[in-house]
This record gives C-alpha cells, structure tokens and sequence, in this order.
C-alpha cells in the first residue's frame, strides 16, 4: 500500500499517517526524518545534504529525491509506505513519479485532509505547551481548567513561536501558492481522494480505513 498524504499544516495528517502506520504495519516517511538519517548515517547523498544545512540552504530537490529513493529501497518499505510532507510542489511530484516508475512503485493513494481555513488557525493559534511535562492544550477546543496553567503539573503553559497568527498566516499563504495545486494534480491522474478532516480523530481515522478497504 503506497499512499501520500497532502493536506495543510494543522489539519493532522502526522497523527493518521501514525495511525495507519500502526494499523497496517507499513513506514511512515517524512523527508525531515530520512534526512537527519541520512546526516547521521554519513550516507553520501547525507553528506551533500549536510553541506547545504550547514551554509544554512535548503537542500536541494534532487538530493532529497535520492535520499526518498534510497529509502524506498529498504526491506522496511516492501509492503508499503505512506509519504507525509512530500511532495509538496508539482516539481517534486513530478521528480517522485519519475522514481516510482523507476523502480516499479505503483502509488495506489493521494489523500488530501480538508479542513476550512478558520478551524485550522483555530486549532494552531490556540495550541498550548506546558513548560514542564509538555502537555498540550488547545484554548478553543480542549482549554485547561485555568488559563495558562497546566492540570497535569500546574507548569506554566506557552505559545510556540511557528504558532503566532502571522506565522501561521504565512505558513497557510505558502500551502496555497506551493502545494495545494497538488490536489488538481493527483486528481487529474484519477490517483486522490478527500478525507473530511474536521472530525475527532477516531472518526477520521474510521473514515481512512474505509477508503482503504478496511
């Protein structure tokens, strides 16, 4: 079962991707994660990535293509995979379909994660982090008994800086201009499917097993 998972920053897509990864016992991928592999298992594809990291460059598309290819190549990926946060251009696409197809991959599911845009300011403004034991609240959906204390540990409670309303803003404005074209671009090759994400997580995942077949 290969599947990619698209959808924008806040709508979940990490916590099903880990879901269903625990379901049907397959890898799931996230090009952050290989690439710090790669790094530190001096890989030489990781030691060009390296090079650009340490320059404070973004790594280039056709390294981190080659670190995805290599990880497809291990015994851990024989039974399928779910991409989460790549591709997340067409670009990036394009390069990945070239690699399937090279090694003889058939991408079975895009799925897409919809959730409208004032829920997920909603649920990524109002996130909250306890100092102390790193509980997580959310003040519009799941808010501690007193504002800014943690229930667990009484530990203060903080706002991320990626969580202000203007990064997310940003964040959201960079989804819609990069990524959210992969949409059409999946659907195009008859390859995606939409999950109404605005549900509790066990809905949503009940609503992935479905899809794939259970």
């Amino acid at each position: 079962m290969i599947l990619i998972f698209l959808g924008a920053p806040g709508v979940g897509k990490g916590t099903q991707a880990k879901l269903i990864m625990k379901k049907y016992q397959i890898p799931q991928i996230s090009t952050g994660d290989i690439l710090r592999d790669a790094v530190r298992n001096n890989t030489p594809l990781g030691q060009k990535a390296q090079d650009y990291m340490n320059k404070g460059l973004l790594v280039p598309d056709e390294v981190v293509i080659g670190i995805i290819e290599e990880r497809f190549k291990e015994s851990s990926c024989k039974s399928g995979f779910i991409l989460d946060g790549f591709p997340r251009t067409i670009p990036q696409a394009e390069s990945l379909d070239k690699v399937l197809d090279k090694l003889d991959i058939r991408l079975d599911q895009a799925i897409n994660f919809e959730v409208e845009k004032e829920i997920l300011i909603k649920r990524l403004s109002g996130r909250r982090l306890c100092k102390n034991c790193g509980q997580m609240y959310n003040i519009y959906f799941n808010a501690p008994s007193r504002e800014g204390i943690c229930d667990q540990c009484e530990g203060e409670l903080f706002q991320r800086k990626d969580d202000t309303l203007e990064t997310i803003q940003e964040r959201l404005h960079v989804y819609q201009v990069q990524t959210e074209p992969l949409i059409e671009y999946y659907q195009s090759k008859k390859k995606l499917a939409t999950i109404a994400a605005d549900k509790d997580q066990d809905t949503i995942f009940n609503q992935l097993c479905n899809l794939l077949g259970n």
